[in-house]
């Protein structure tokens, strides 16, 4: 790879140099935290066979605390190593849809942008919302967050589908027991090494006075902006900037990100039960249940995994169904 980024004949052709160089990049950078790691068990291990010798048993505390982090460091590089996807170091957006059931699954779409709002905080991404359409009592109606950091899409992608929620309603004056759906979609963003054409034809392009989280301007003028794609149907809007030209590039953003995950998922294996998943926010298409009553319980449907401390996983505990899920790729 050292080779070709140094041929000149290379850089004749931009977008190809630059996903090329980031590859690199990439490589490079993995490669100098394994010999890292390496270079740190290897010291440790020399750290404890003298403290063994001498009958220091401080310091071998402190090196099976050490051992520790190594372990969970050897972890989040095997995590990494799965995310090998031609979009996956890409930033991403992620899309909240409430199922049948009015105020309860529209309750049920807030908590998930939650759920996802927190596991994005404590790995460091920037998640915005680019567009948000309020529940009638409570909760939201749709839902669309950009979240931006290496490898965002990679580690969300397993995340689209169906999640189901079991609890007693805190809308239902005789506390019945409630079944919830919403559907999750997840899109990467494409970037200066994708290129995807778009006919200003095949668009149309609405403005409306946004609502929702955004401040006092956002109903005072028609800076929010809906586009539709008449081959595929798509339709996407934003109306988190408070121009309408920002909100215009970053649907544009949007809608060339979802066309490109369209040609993604015609590539994958599993295209058809990603287009089914989306087809139907029910029982048939579920990744995910989340049981709150009579016990508590979440467990993902695809791969087995189960969390006894549901508080956790809505608080953003998401590591091990992303694990399993991704694991679950390679091998299947």
């Amino acid at each position: 790879m050292t080779a070709l980024s140094e041929d000149p004949v290379l850089w004749t052709k931009p977008v190809e140099a630059k996903r090329l160089m980031r590859e690199k990049r990439e490589l490079e950078k993995t490669i100098g935290e394994w010999e890292s790691l390496g270079r740190e068990l290897q010291e440790g291990r020399d750290l404890y066979q003298m403290a063994e010798e001498e009958g220091d048993a401080a310091v071998t505390e402190e090196i099976a605390q050490q051992a520790t982090v190594l372990l969970q460091r050897v972890d989040a590089l095997e995590l990494q190593r799965m995310l090998s996807g031609e979009a996956d170091i890409n930033n991403a957006f992620l899309e909240i849809h409430p199922g049948a059931g009015g105020t309860e699954s529209q309750d049920w779409a807030e908590m998930l942008l939650r759920m996802y709002s927190r596991w994005c905080d404590a790995h460091g991404y920037k998640a915005e919302i680019t567009d948000y359409q309020p529940g009638d009592e409570a909760g939201c109606k749709s839902v669309s967050l950009r979240i931006e950091g290496e490898f965002a899409y990679g580690y969300l992608k397993t995340e689209g589908g169906v999640h189901r929620l079991v609890r007693i309603s805190p809308f239902d004056s005789a506390a019945r027991r409630h079944t919830s759906f919403a559907s999750v979609y997840v899109y990467p963003e494409v970037d200066e090494t994708i290129q995807v054409e778009i006919e200003e034809k095949d668009l149309r392009i609405d403005t409306f006075r946004a609502s929702g989280a955004g401040g006092q301007h956002v109903n005072k003028t028609s800076s929010a902006i809906r586009i539709t794609h008449f081959p595929t149907g798509i339709v996407v809007q934003c109306q988190s900037g408070r121009s309408q030209h920002r909100n215009k590039d970053e649907a544009m953003n949007m809608l060339k990100s979802r066309l490109f995950q369209l040609e993604l998922d015609k590539r994958a294996e599993e295209s058809q039960a990603v287009n089914d998943a989306k087809s139907d926010i029910g029982w048939g298409h579920q990744i995910r249940s989340y049981v709150l009553h009579p016990y508590r319980m979440v467990k993902d449907l695809r791969t087995g995994v189960e969390k006894g401390n549901a508080d956790a996983v809505l608080d953003g505990d998401l590591d091990d169904f992303l694990r399993a899920a991704l694991a679950r790729r390679i091998v299947g």
